[in-house]
């Protein structure tokens, strides 16, 4: 996982006593994001940067680490996305599903809460660029999802309508069920690999009431072959 990448390197170089066994809850604790940085980001309400630092620092109360100022946190940048980025990697089955989609005549494109910019150079990188174009990103309209008009949108510079298009994403809320209130097929991808998900601990009732009002639930992209009928 490129979080998990990305906070083992700032783990070791901020926070060197922290004990190895400890590292998941790490990766837990910014997964889970309680004090709602990163939703704030999304709104528009707070800038890219500015959502960073502050979970950085959250993450150092938590953790006995020190507070960061400016300087100390571009140091820490520095290392995180040296990290991140190394780790971008396609799942094994996204190329091929992607090519079985085009060759149906099913057009594929991406919905995201990075810039336009960040995601296409993550497409490049894990060699999907020429496939997947890069519909909206939260600098679209200064916001992202859940807002129904980012999924609209994207359906709407993909050639399709919300009830003809299925949106997949591996976190329940905003990704899966934020979809499906947007009109369009929400699917949750829900790999259950080991360790923190993205979607952190999801309670299987909160599960049954997405599937309830119409979310589909799928642990791999093979499964929407049988999603799309094809």
């Amino acid at each position: 996982m490129a979080f998990g990448q990305a906070l083992a390197g700032t783990t070791a170089t901020f926070l060197p006593e922290l004990p190895p066994d400890r590292h998941g809850e790490v990766l837990a604790h910014w997964r889970a994001d309680r004090n709602g940085h990163y939703r704030s980001y999304t709104s528009g309400a707070v800038g890219y940067r500015a959502q960073r630092m502050a979970r950085a620092n959250d993450l150092h109360r938590a953790f006995g680490g020190p507070i960061l100022d400016a300087a100390e946190f571009e140091e820490w940048d520095a290392v995180f996305e040296s990290g991140f980025r190394a780790a971008w990697v396609a799942h094994d089955d996204a190329a091929g599903v992607v090519r079985e989609l085009l060759a149906a005549g099913i057009p594929v494109g991406a919905l995201s809460n990075a810039s336009v910019a960040r995601q296409r150079l993550k497409l490049d990188r894990v060699g999907l660029g020429d496939s997947v174009p890069m519909l909206v990103g939260v600098d679209t309209f200064g916001f992202g999802k859940p807002d129904p008009r980012v999924f609209v949108e994207a359906c709407a510079r993909l050639g399709t309508t919300p009830e003809r298009t299925a949106y997949v994403g591996d976190e329940l809320d905003i990704d899966a069920v934020a979809a499906a209130d947007a009109g369009l097929v929400g699917v949750w991808l829900d790999r259950q690999v080991p360790g923190p998900s993205p979607s952190g601990s999801v309670d299987p009732a909160t599960v049954a009431r997405a599937v309830a009002s119409g979310v589909v639930v799928v642990h791999g992209l093979d499964e929407l072959r049988r999603v799309l009928g094809l």
